[in-house]
């Protein structure tokens, strides 16, 4: 377990934040179904990455890497039987999207993942839907987690699910890709990451009907073209230097950001305008300015839920309180991020209360504590690195090689950026 010591200071200069998970896990699902070579350019170097890559392999996809660019042969929508269990390590996506295409196959597709897949990421909504659909979608234990069993082959109809997560949600839309059918989704949240899977279809040619988040139908039977694709830079990410940038009132500027990507965490810079954060955009790169007089806002963040852990860290740093809610999702991603950054946050002093779905945090003066823990989750290791920059004291966060899921460079762009940092 690597364990990282951060001092606190100001930071100054710029740097290029990493490319989108979201948008590299697509494009490589999209690439394997379609007919030809597709080229991806600067994809996301991290473990989910991998753990795509190697399903769709396991599926029968060849793929090369020049350079900075996978060179995926796709399969024109005729999936292979897995010879192995596919592995999906930490990544949600990997299992609901390879777990719906799965009912395309005739044979049994087994997947599971790491211990947070297993016990912390529900898969039974996305089950429930196949098994309406007439596919065999068992959880081996029974309790709606992984190892799953999919086992097609599907050939349409109609399914009900509940649509808190937005994964679930994607993953059977692009099954209705390839085949057609129906879906009606219940409590819809997470709207922006379905809206990103939508904007892929049109970028693809792939028809659907959408009714306010909540009725879909997908005509099926689509015949993808290989395609070449460049990922854009990721706003999630970004998210953290720009807190940092923030609460130590100092300038830095990002580039690698496009503020007309369809992501849905870019909703974190209206938010942080509400809370008076000051920002230069020039088309090309997002300058965080000095000047910025934090106060607290009432934050409704379902629409942009990864940026919770992030969000009450700069509010222990606004005047007057702040509340996040609408966030109840946040407690089934890689940790109860709500339970996990106020329970890691009172360490450091924080005045924070939880609720059931959300935070509500108050002006506090923290100190450095030697027993911050990642709890596994990237964005909870990034978060408690921020808070560290405005500590008073040394803060020490344990278990932060999960970074790499989203960020792999987050602790060498901090030291670019001018902070002093101890990794043993």
């Amino acid at each position: 377990m690597v364990k990282v010591k951060i001092h606190p200071g100001k930071l100054a200069g710029k740097i290029a934040v990493p490319t989108s998970k979201s948008h590299t896990i697509r494009s490589l699902l999209f690439a394997m179904m379609a007919k030809g070579k597709s080229l991806i350019r600067h994809p996301l170097p991290s473990p989910d990455t991998v753990a795509m890559i190697n399903a769709i392999r396991s599926l029968g996809t060849v793929i090369d890497m020049e350079q900075d660019t996978l060179i995926i042969d796709g399969l024109a929508g005729n999936l292979q039987p897995s010879e192995d269990v596919i592995q999906c390590g930490n990544s949600g996506q990997v299992l609901r999207f390879i777990g719906a295409l799965a009912a395309l196959s005739e044979s049994y597709t087994v997947l599971t993942g790491d211990l947070s897949i297993r016990h912390n990421r529900p898969v039974a909504p996305l089950l429930s839907a196949l098994t309406q659909l007439g596919v065999l979608a068992v959880s081996t234990r029974l309790d709606g987690y992984a190892p799953i069993i999919v086992k097609g082959p599907l050939k349409g109809g109609k399914a009900t699910l509940d649509g808190r997560d937005s994964q679930p949600v994607s993953g059977l839309l692009i099954l209705g890709a390839f085949t057609p059918l129906e879906l009606h989704v219940t409590n819809p949240g997470e709207k922006p990451w379905v809206a990103l899977t939508l904007n892929w279809f049109d970028r693809l040619g792939i028809p659907y009907e959408n009714k306010n988040f909540e009725h879909y139908k997908m005509k099926g039977h689509t015949q993808l073209k290989a395609f070449e694709y460049t990922v854009p830079g990721d706003f999630s990410s970004a998210a953290f230097p720009i807190a940092a940038a923030l609460i130590t009132e100092s300038e830095i500027t990002i580039d690698n950001i496009d503020m007309n990507d369809i992501q849905g965490d870019k909703a974190i810079i209206p938010a942080l305008e509400s809370m008076g954060a000051r920002f230069e955009w020039d088309g090309q790169s997002l300058t965080v300015k000095r000047g910025s007089t934090l106060k607290g806002a009432r934050l409704d963040i379902n629409d942009f839920i990864d940026a919770l852990p992030i969000l009450a860290v700069v509010a222990c740093f606004a005047s007057g309180e702040t509340e996040i809610v609408n966030a109840a999702i946040a407690r089934r991603k890689e940790s109860d991020r709500i339970h996990c950054i106020a329970s890691e946050l009172k360490k450091m002093g924080a005045d924070i209360e939880e609720r059931p779905d959300g935070l509500i945090i108050r002006p506090s003066n923290l100190h450095g504590s030697k027993d911050l823990q990642s709890h596994h989750d990237h964005r909870l290791a990034m978060a408690l690195s921020v808070a560290g920059l405005r500590a008073k004291g040394e803060s020490h966060i344990h278990g932060v090689e999960c970074v790499g899921k989203s960020y792999p460079s987050f602790f060498d762009h901090l030291v670019r950026l001018g902070v002093k940092v101890e990794m043993e």
